[in-house]
């Protein structure tokens, strides 16, 4: 097949996934270009460490193992791949857009959707000699070999996540735990995939671990908006937010027309959830990163109230 259909083939179901991705966090997308960068890491750099470690670790291996291809696909793999692209999720851990489970589960399935789409690629150029085989290899690996990718890094992400406002034991732990899930993750598709009699239990394996993904994704926006009904509550004590608007904003109901005037009512809902966050976070950081979450909470203050006096109750 011509290189730019194998490309398109890579490409498009990654990116579709990608904007899936981003828009189910419904209390605070992440900025597009911020996640797009690390789906771009995922393609290249990722990429490029994974071969690399890989071949450092072939390089040392005595040589009765290196020809043994079984190591190399189960365990080698996923060693090298998942720490490649966990490296730039521990980087952007510390970024102040970087707040919690959700986050890195969406950061964190952006790296392997990129890292999915480059190895997509390579597989379609190199093994779609007709037609049908090519079309078999897009449709296994843009519906699981991808999806592991996003699942096994957004695991670690999760864990990141968790960790970042965690205490100082839970910081050292939940990251560790968060690479072996990766990479158990990725060891057991490789491992039943390789053999003909485990070939379809790895394929209700992906499909377990979506379901477990999806599950998780929703418990924590759940939990992001008790934080954000418990926060607001509070902050109604310094007459910035009605009372009457907390549950609205702790809920789907904020994207319904109807509640305040509709001028306003986007960047009202959106400015009270940053607010609320910021509010948390500033709970459970110190120093100079406390401090910026304070004046991110004067600072959206100042905006409810600008909107206040702009909108028109109904």
């Amino acid at each position: 097949m011509p290189i730019h259909d194998s490309f398109l083939a890579s490409f498009i179901p990654m990116l579709l996934y990608l904007i899936l991705l981003w828009r189910m966090d419904k209390n605070e997308k992440e900025p597009f270009l911020f996640l797009s960068v690390h789906f771009l890491w995922g393609a290249t750099g990722a990429i490029i460490l994974g071969i690399g470690g890989t071949y450092l670790i072939n390089f040392a291996l005595p040589t009765v193992l290196k020809s043994h291809q079984l190591l190399q696909i189960m365990l080698i793999a996923p060693v090298c791949e998942e720490t490649a692209k966990g490296l730039f999720i521990v980087f952007s851990a510390r970024s102040k857009h970087f707040d919690n489970i959700t986050d890195g589960l969406v950061y964190g399935g952006a790296i392997g959707l990129g890292f999915g789409m480059t190895e997509n690629f390579f597989y379609l150029v190199g093994y779609g000699s007709s037609f049908q085989s090519w079309f078999y290899i897009v449709i296994v690996r843009s519906l699981f070999s991808s999806v592991m990718h996003c699942i096994a890094t957004g695991s670690f992400g999760a864990l990141l996540g968790l960790a970042k406002f965690s205490s100082r034991f839970s910081k050292r732990t939940l990251p560790a735990a968060g690479l072996l899930i990766a990479i158990m993750i990725h060891f057991i598709w490789n491992s039943s995939v390789s053999f003909e009699d485990t070939y379809l239990l790895g394929f209700l394996f992906i499909i377990a671990c979506i379901a477990a993904f999806l599950l998780i994704f929703k418990l924590s926006i759940r939990d992001e908006n008790k934080i954000i009904e418990k926060e607001l509550l509070e902050e109604c004590r310094y007459g910035s937010i009605p009372e009457s608007y907390v549950k609205i904003l702790a809920s789907s109901k904020r994207f319904k027309h109807g509640w305040i005037d509709e001028k306003v009512r986007r960047k009202y809902y959106r400015t009270a959830i940053r607010l609320a966050f910021s509010r948390h976070q500033a709970k459970n950081t110190i120093g100079s990163l406390r401090e910026y979450y304070n004046d991110e909470i004067e600072r959206n203050r100042k905006i409810i109230g600008r909107l206040n006096t702009e909108k028109q109750v109904i």
